[in-house]
């Protein structure tokens, strides 16, 4: 056999493995799941990855179509509301993931958060969804027990965030600054409603979290009350060892 053949079969050999590994790290990863234990198993990896793309999401309201094309090329950082009412878990999952975006310092930019509502709500109370959303943070860093106590209350649905408190939250800071949101919401298609249901067996909870990659694969998923510090280290990994996004 001279040179040029033992160059062609190393070639050969090199493109079977380059084909093959991946399916037995997947296969070797859904049998053993623990094997991910000390990396990025905070969360419950979803073996084998979903697929969504980004024609599978239309924009809840006008602000969210503007901007639903900053979706591909980030991590999302994807809230659920899968019932007509947003519940005290439901928004505290919200606030969460504000404060986890915020903690990623200069990775921010390279993640974007997402609320996937199932059912349509009626536009007042879903206008106060997002209002509290982009507030309530504000109210939480203060110390007092009268805000604590006011930020508590402020998450149960039926509680409003009215126009004097608004202002009282917004202090000295530009209007159009303070009420900027970071928080794209879409309605999904049936196939993706259909394949989030599948995935939770039926029953998709109030607070639930999921993280998509760049290229759109559904990856890991976290049960509501999820803790904010050990979700950052999972997608710090994530981020670090990625080479798209």
């Amino acid at each position: 056999m001279n040179n040029q053949q033992k160059k062609n079969q190393r070639l050969i050999i090199i493109i079977f493995g380059m084909t093959i590994i991946p399916f037995i790290i997947a296969w070797g990863l859904k049998e053993h799941p623990g094997l991910v234990k000390g990396t990025t198993n905070t969360g419950q990896l979803i073996i084998p990855s979903l697929a969504i793309s980004r024609t599978d999401f239309a924009g809840f309201d006008s602000f969210s179509t503007s901007n639903i094309g900053e979706l591909p090329g980030h991590w999302l950082i994807v809230n659920v509301i899968p019932n007509k009412g947003c519940n005290e878990i439901c928004l505290d999952a919200l606030l969460k993931t504000k404060q986890l975006r915020l903690m990623l310092n200069k990775e921010l930019p390279r993640t974007r958060r997402l609320v996937i509502v199932f059912k349509e709500p009626a536009t007042d109370v879903a206008q106060q969804w997002w209002l509290k959303d982009t507030l309530l943070w504000r109210l939480n860093r203060l110390e007092d027990q009268e805000s604590k106590t006011l930020y508590s209350n402020l998450l149960h649905e039926e509680n409003n965030l009215d126009d004097a408190l608004r202002e009282k939250l917004i202090i000295n800071e530009s209007r159009e600054v303070a009420l900027n949101s970071d928080l794209i919401r879409v309605k999904p298609s049936d196939e993706v409603a259909k394949k989030l249901l599948d995935i939770r067996k039926g029953n998709i909870p109030d607070g639930m979290l999921f993280l998509i990659d760049p290229l759109g694969n559904l990856m890991m998923q976290y049960e509501p009350g999820f803790n904010t510090y050990k979700v950052k280290d999972d997608l710090m990994h994530l981020l670090r060892i990625s080479q798209i996004g």
